[in-house]
């Protein structure tokens, strides 16, 4: 494991403060940060991902061809 030096600001001080009251240290809440800050940013990159493909009328059409096939080929 490493370490990571940061500076703080009174606004992130606030925050380590309100995060560390119930027995948390800060190294962890530092940790749930990144963690949850790196998570937000992938769902941030599907959903851009996702809003680019639905907004394309190509893959749309591709989709809908497939989906017809599929219904046609369907067992019930």
């Amino acid at each position: 494991m490493t370490t990571l030096t940061i500076r703080t600001d009174s606004e992130v001080e606030r925050a380590l403060e309100a995060l560390t009251r119930e027995g948390l240290s800060r190294s962890e809440a530092a940790r749930m940060a990144i963690l949850e800050a790196e998570r937000a940013h992938r769902r941030a990159r599907l959903r851009a991902e996702a809003e680019e493909l639905h907004n394309d009328p190509q893959d749309v059409a591709a989709s809908r061809a497939l989906a017809a096939e599929m219904d046609a080929i369907r067992a019930w």
